[in-house]
């Protein structure tokens, strides 16, 4: 199938995207690396009537460190941020994510927070973010505000985000020394989305572990540190309460067992 007709616009800087969409609201759809909006587009399953292709933006391909966090702009690919020197001591969580994520054709398009926005409850960023209580800097005509990553992600394929705002940047928490991380999934295939997805994070306070592919967004909980023993008990009384998706890929029995097996092997990573 091919898409519904539409207008093409490719703006030249930041502030003409965002007059375009404040004229065109919930008619206007952004482009950025186009993997997940392209085969949306081509299936019909989004028939916008104007198109806003961000990608090329200026000054928006940044990877910055600032107070404490690394901060993304919205032309940032997963290869670009894959490649970045300093991702593996800053972000070692989202070093692990990466390569689960699709495979490389698509990475080398594919942007960090187009998948933030795309907001799938299997995909790994919107999951390292929440793990990572990360933020998303939304800006519009009208100013910017910054929102965490719980109240970002609203549901599936729904975030918070307003028809005439973009996601500007996302911010990730750089690592503290000694911490932990651990970034597991189950999936038919390398490159599948995740029927279960598990991260962990864990330091001298706290183990806090987050599910993807469970829920309508990702499920997250923490705890004090424990003995493996504990924790491990913890999260066996924790996932009985989850009542998972039961879908065509798996059903809710199969999904609890992969939170329990996933989760005890991510924790056991961390503690």
């Amino acid at each position: 199938m091919k898409p519904v007709p539409f207008e093409y616009n490719r703006p030249h800087h930041f502030d003409e995207a965002l007059e375009i969409l404040a004229s065109h609201g919930d008619e206007a759809r952004l482009l950025a690396g186009g993997q997940s909006l392209i085969p949306m587009l081509n299936m019909r399953l989004a028939r916008p009537s104007v198109l806003v292709d961000v990608g090329g933006l200026p000054d928006h391909g940044f990877i910055r460190q600032e107070n404490g966090m690394v901060c993304v702009g919205c032309c940032v690919t997963q290869r670009d941020l894959d490649d970045w020197v300093g991702l593996e001591v800053a972000l070692p969580l989202v070093k692990k994510a990466i390569p689960l994520i699709g495979h490389f054709q698509t990475r080398n398009r594919g942007t960090i927070t187009g998948s933030i926005a795309h907001a799938d409850p299997s995909a790994e960023f919107p999951l390292c973010m929440a793990v990572l209580r990360g933020q998303a800097v939304l800006a519009s005509v009208r100013g910017e505000r910054v929102l965490g990553a719980a109240e970002l992600q609203t549901g599936v394929l729904e975030t918070a985000c307003r028809s005439d705002e973009i996601i500007r940047e996302v911010r990730f928490p750089e690592a503290t020394p000694g911490v932990k991380v651990s970034f597991v999934e189950e999936a038919p295939r390398h490159g599948d989305f995740a029927i279960v997805a598990v991260a962990a994070v864990a330091d001298s306070s706290s183990v806090r572990i987050a599910f993807g592919g469970v829920s309508d967004r990702p499920i997250v909980h923490e705890w004090p540190v424990l003995v493996w023993s504990e924790i491990r008990a913890a999260l066996l009384d924790f996932v009985a309460d989850i009542e998972p998706y039961d879908d065509d890929h798996a059903s809710a029995d199969y999904r609890r067992h992969l939170m329990c097996s996933l989760g005890q092997q991510a924790i056991l990573e961390v503690c």
